[in-house]
């Protein structure tokens, strides 16, 4: 009986390995193909100049940079715009948040809730000082993902944000977005719009890693406090 449960540990120990390693290796290709292709389009142009018209070389995608601050201004409107495009962002982004957060509450231990009430602690703040930092974790990580899915939309942007190819100045008219200027240089027959359509993913692509690296550290550095 004792070798059977070992054979099954060492085999299922084997399968999550192997799934991890596949998981990684899938990972770092995604991440080394789209670097490949796009850091030789990375210059300062890119982060500072607006884009260029068809046939001329150089410009950048400055005026789609900042996506995510968009994706919290939710207010109606019916025009294209960098608030109607915020809303769309805001309504992908909201059932992954809200169904992870509820997951991640339930894995609290009921007993830390009851520890908190026996001590005649309000539930309210039962929750707010005992359940929420137990599953902050959690949370900050469907976060993320919300974020990351959302900075990876383009479709509702088309009827939203619309784009633009000058720079903004006002929340109310048409915006530019990195992934639509992405969409619209990948679909493009020139070569210099290809070149920074993957340095726009690669930028892209690094913000996302930043933002969940960030938050893994603040989350991990809290629970060792």
């Amino acid at each position: 009986m004792q070798l059977r449960r070992r054979t099954t540990s060492v085999v299922m120990e084997a399968l999550v390995l192997a799934c991890t390693v596949v998981g990684v290796v899938a990972l770092v290709s995604i991440l080394g193909y789209v670097a490949v292709n796009g850091i030789p389009a990375l210059n300062l142009d890119f982060f500072t100049q607006l884009p260029k018209p068809v046939g001329e070389p150089g410009g950048g995608m400055a005026n789609a940079i900042g996506i995510f601050v968009y994706t919290l201004v939710v207010l109606p409107m019916r025009s294209f715009s960098a608030l109607a495009g915020g809303i769309a962002l805001g309504i992908i982004m909201i059932p992954t948040i809200t169904r992870t957060t509820e997951e991640m509450l339930r894995l609290v231990p009921h007993s830390l809730r009851e520890a908190g009430l026996a001590l005649g602690i309000p539930q309210w703040r039962t929750t707010l000082s005992i359940v929420l930092p137990g599953a902050a974790g959690g949370i900050l990580t469907g976060i993320m993902l919300a974020i990351a899915r959302a900075g990876g939309e383009t479709a509702p942007l088309l009827f939203t944000a619309f784009g633009n190819r000058f720079w903004h100045s006002g929340l109310d008219e048409p915006v530019a977005a990195m992934t639509l200027q992405i969409f619209n240089y990948a679909i493009s027959p020139y070569d210099d719009w290809h070149a920074q359509a993957w340095a726009g993913s690669l930028v892209l692509v690094g913000i996302i890693l930043v933002l969940s690296v960030a938050a893994r550290y603040f989350t991990s550095r809290k629970r060792l406090s």
